[in-house]
């Protein structure tokens, strides 16, 4: 083995052997504390999503509400005004009405005395002759004639029979004019009065109809009035609830920055106790033989130009990046059930057993900050210790959070997810 090689060795498994004695604290609760938070995380982020797109919802809706209700406002002032012209027409109409009935009556109660005064002159008439005609000329006009003394006072008295049956019959004549023309003047007055009661009939109902139209608007105003209110206190509850997630994302994100942070120190110290270590073994090698530089090998064809390989044979499907508001920290990789896993470069196995959403997870720290975790897996092949690239350590499935038969790929830096594809 040549000095070189034995000297990465010895790195590696000084490496493995400081990482598994940070307990699982490292792998376990560190990792399962970040995935809880990032699961977390995500989840708020989803929240205020879905809260701002609700906001921006009911903001629609409640400007809509608002146009609708500024334009009832509009033609509910509208038939205001015609209300107020109807009612101010149906007012005087039914003024008209009133003096229409009241002349109607007054000249029914003239027509009906002038009919009893032309009974009675006809009766008074009528007695008049029959008195005449009974009494004949000698015992009536003419007994009267013959008491005169003088040819004077006969003409007087002749004139006088002929001015009372003149007189009579005038009077009879003109009352029975008068009635005639009230009669006439009567039937006037209660076809003018048919008239406008007809016409006052259909201004009522106009009027009416008009009115309900108003209280129709003014329901519906209403109505769009209580709705909006409704919609703007769900807003100010939505807007109140999201200002919450926010502040709880805010502190989770600082929780996660934290858990990075710890994991970072972990491999930080691990790397530095391994390299103090592998540092102090060298100078007990290099006193023993000469140092001689060598490459480690020419890497096949699956290696790319930063030395990762890819961890297995399948379909990408999913990409690293954020989606439906939540970051995919890795890459999927489809492949069937049982498919080999392999470790995409050489390093150590810091943790390996089942890790919340990922199931069954190996991670594996390269050195310099660079570790790969590898998810979902059907079955886990190494439990700790140095691998090396292409070095089979688990087979394809579908364990913890997954929806088919995939290997969920991550590659991070000092803690942090980056996008694999930088490195295969």
């Amino acid at each position: 083995m040549h000095s070189s090689q034995r000297i990465r060795f010895l790195v590696a498994l000084a490496a493995a052997s400081l990482l598994l004695a940070v307990p699982s604290a490292l792998g376990q609760s560190l990792y399962d504390q970040q995935d809880r938070v990032n699961e977390k995380i995500a989840g708020l982020r989803d929240s205020i999503n879905e809260a701002k797109h609700t906001e921006g919802v009911l903001s629609s809706e409640i400007a809509a509400a608002g146009d609708r209700i500024d334009a009832l406002e509009g033609d509910i002032g509208v038939l205001g005004e015609r209300i107020a012209v109807l009612e101010s027409e149906l007012a005087e109409h039914r003024a008209r009405l009133e003096e229409l009935r009241a002349i109607y009556a007054e000249q029914t109660d003239d027509y009906n005395h002038l009919k009893r005064q032309y009974k009675v002159a006809q009766l008074q008439l009528e007695e008049r002759l029959i008195e005449l005609y009974q009494e004949g000329d000698d015992s009536g006009a003419l007994t009267i004639l013959m008491q005169v003394e003088s040819l004077g006072e006969l003409l007087d008295q002749l004139e006088y029979f002929d001015d009372v049956g003149r007189q009579d019959r005038a009077i009879s004549l003109e009352i029975e004019r008068l009635r005639d023309e009230m009669r006439v003047a009567r039937e006037r007055t209660r076809k003018v009065k048919e008239k406008v009661a007809d016409a006052t009939a259909v201004l009522a109902d106009k009027t009416a109809e008009t009115i309900a139209a108003r209280d129709e608007l003014v329901a519906q105003q209403e109505a769009l009035a209580a709705a909006r209110a409704s919609q703007q206190e769900m807003l100010a509850g939505v807007h109140d609830e999201r200002l919450d997630q926010e502040e709880d994302l805010e502190s989770m994100e600082a929780a996660s920055a934290s858990l990075a942070a710890r994991i970072q120190a972990a491999q930080a110290a691990a790397a530095a106790a391994a390299a103090a270590e592998a540092a102090e073994q060298e100078a007990q090698e290099q006193a023993q033989a000469q140092t001689q530089s060598a490459s480690g090998g020419s890497s096949g064809s699956g290696v790319s130009s930063s030395g990762f390989m890819w961890p297995t044979s399948g379909v990408l499907t999913s990409g690293f990046g954020y989606r439906w508001g939540r970051l995919h920290a890795g890459i999927d990789i489809a492949a069937p059930y049982g498919t080999g896993v392999v470790a995409a470069a050489s390093g150590t196995v810091i943790y390996a057993g089942v890790m919340g959403g990922y199931g069954n997870i190996v991670v594996i720290d390269h050195g310099n900050g660079v570790s790969t975790a590898y998810g979902h897996m059907s079955a886990i092949y190494v439990g700790g210790g140095g691998v090396s690239q292409g070095q089979s350590i688990g087979a394809v499935g579908c364990t913890g959070s997954c929806t088919g038969n995939h290997l969920h790929f991550e590659v991070r830096v000092n803690g942090s997810p980056v996008d694999p594809m930088g490195y295969l």
